[in-house]
Parts: structure tokens; sequence; C-alpha cells
């Protein structure tokens, strides 16, 4: 399994709209990938500007690709982004799921 982590900044006044913006851009992309095992939308403000961050999880890199191209490490950018990001981030972070913990019930 993959972890993609991107990020992006936008300024706290435009937090809630990006976050809507997300949900019907971004959110139902991944959802409709062959491989896409789930995302997380984080966000946090910090003075005037809020983070974002989408963490998603793959089967596989080769799924991967499929959603971010051949190169899977670049940033997958989408209509009106630049309206609401304060810097449009080239890169992503992507991480080998090296374990999991389950929830005990």
């Amino acid at each position: 399994m993959i972890m993609r982590i991107w990020r992006g900044i936008t300024s706290k006044e435009q937090a809630d709209a990006y976050l809507e913006h997300l949900q019907q851009t971004a959110l139902p992309a991944l959802a409709a990938q062959k491989g896409q095992r789930g995302a997380w939308v984080l966000r946090r403000v910090q003075g005037d500007q809020c983070e974002f961050q989408v963490l998603s999880l793959w089967e596989s890199i080769q799924d991967l690709r499929a959603y971010a191209g051949e190169q899977p490490e670049r940033a997958v950018y989408y209509d009106e982004d630049d309206k609401y990001l304060l810097d449009m981030e080239p890169l992503v972070r992507l991480y080998e799921v090296a374990d999991t913990l389950a929830p005990q019930r």
C-alpha cells in the first residue's frame, strides 16, 4: 500500500470555500480511481492561513500512476485551485505503508 500526502495552504477566510471545492473536485476524482482505498482531508488554521493535507491510500504505485500520471510524486491540481491556494506545490510525498493498527473494539 502507498500513502500519498498532498499539502496546500489557503487564507483563513478561504478555508471553508476551499474545503467545498475539494469535496466537488479532488475527492470525487480520487473515489473513482481503481485501487484507491480511502482519503482523509486534514486542516489546521495557523494565524491568517489554513493548511490542508489530503492523505490518500492506494493499493499499488501502478494504481496511483493511473491517477497522477507517470510521475506519481507530481501534484495533481484542478480547475480553480489557483483561486484558493496561496502556492501550488509541485510535489507530493509518497510513503510505503509499513504497518497498520486496527482499532480494538
